[in-house]
């Protein structure tokens, strides 16, 4: 799990293609590397990575053919600024929302413009991830985790603070850039919970289902 807070902001340094998947190299900048271990995870442009070898200056890592089929990862170039965040610890402040790692989709910048000394972004997402993004809901873009100012349709409206601009890869996105996209945990597993789950026997939550449970009148 994370938190959506970037640490660092690394470089995609090698892409060894694997026979329909990928090896890639990160160079982690000023990230701590001092209390990762091999096999722990961390967060790259909001991808949930495992770390195979530590070379010192980065870590490698394995990305699957369904990792490079969802997310930006398969278009990346050497070079490539990342977004990093390692996993959180029981003592990690929350400072942003849960983020699984688990990309939903890839969403496009469709706008880009000044707002006193912030930056407005549009971001148009994928049609069946826009039920779950609601205006003053979480959302994780690239890793980032932010708040949504309003949403119509599928596309959604953020603000991003000079800070966020600096310390992240928000600055270099333009119009036509893709971005992972992570909703919200718990809107997922809401939606699967109202839905109910009929061939393993679920009863699923419904107003009646609340009316007998007292939850509602």
């Amino acid at each position: 799990m994370f938190t959506g807070i970037i640490q660092a902001v690394g470089e995609i340094a090698v892409l060894q293609p694997q026979g329909g998947d990928l090896r890639l190299r990160v160079r982690t900048g000023k990230l701590d590397l001092g209390d990762v271990q091999l096999g722990d995870s961390i967060a790259v442009n909001g991808v949930c990575l495992t770390a195979v070898e530590l070379p010192g200056d980065g870590f490698w890592a394995d990305v699957s053919g369904e990792t490079l089929a969802h997310t930006t990862l398969g278009a990346c170039k050497q070079g490539a600024r990342v977004n990093l965040e390692k996993a959180l610890t029981p003592t990690t402040r929350l400072g942003g929302h849960l983020v699984s790692g688990h990309v939903d989709g890839v969403g496009e910048v469709i706008e880009r413009k000044a707002d006193a000394r912030s930056e407005r972004f549009l971001i148009r997402a994928p049609k069946a991830l826009s039920r779950y993004i609601a205006q003053k809901g979480s959302i994780c873009v690239d890793g980032v985790s932010l708040t949504v100012n309003a949403v119509e349709g599928n596309v959604f409206n953020l603000n991003i603070v000079p800070h966020t601009l600096a310390e992240t890869t928000f600055g270099a996105y333009r119009p036509g850039s893709n971005v992972n996209l992570e909703v919200d945990l718990i809107a997922r597993y809401l939606e699967r919970l109202l839905q109910g789950d009929v061939e393993a026997g679920g009863q699923g939550l419904s107003m009646d289902f609340l009316r007998a449970h007292g939850f509602a009148k």
